[in-house]
């Protein structure tokens, strides 16, 4: 009867620990696991995404940082960079139009939207957040932000 019992008990932690290493696995991409449209999902571990979410694109914010992106491709390109917008309801990804669908997965992975203004998020290489702004922004500050990552300075030596 111990027997028994010692072997369901290792089989129960067994089974418990192999759960949490998947939760953690899906709490970790960046929708959280539960949407495979979002377009984030491809980009782990190859880019680091910028998504830049505006009403409109007449928004001064936003044609500020278009202008400032425009600038710096080369700097841009050079960080691994890739660029998704959403104008409104319209999503692209390096240029491309994205589905209404993988728009919507992409505001949910990230907790925006387009009626809160012209907001920008930095996404590391790893799926995470890394900076999200409000308004008008420097890019340069993004460079250096992503110039201060261990994986940047690791690829810089």
């Amino acid at each position: 009867m111990k027997r028994w019992l010692m072997a369901g008990a290792l089989m129960a932690g067994a089974f418990l620990a192999t759960n949490a290493v998947f939760a953690a696995d899906d709490a970790a991409r960046p929708d959280g696991g539960k949407n495979p449209a979002n377009p984030l999902i491809t980009d782990k571990w190859n880019f680091r995404p910028l998504v830049v979410v505006t009403p409109d694109a007449g928004q001064p914010a936003y044609r500020h940082l278009r202008q400032q992106l425009e600038e710096t491709r080369e700097a841009f390109a050079d960080r691994d960079m890739l660029l998704y917008t959403v104008e409104g309801d319209s999503g692209t990804r390096h240029g491309q139009p994205m589905t209404p669908y993988e728009t919507r997965a992409l505001l949910e992975a990230l907790g925006v939207s387009p009626d809160q203004g012209v907001t920008t998020i930095l996404v590391g290489k790893d799926g995470g957040k890394k900076v999200q702004l409000r308004g008008d922004v420097d890019l340069e500050e993004i460079y250096a932000t992503i110039d201060r990552m261990p994986m940047r300075q690791a690829a810089e030596k």
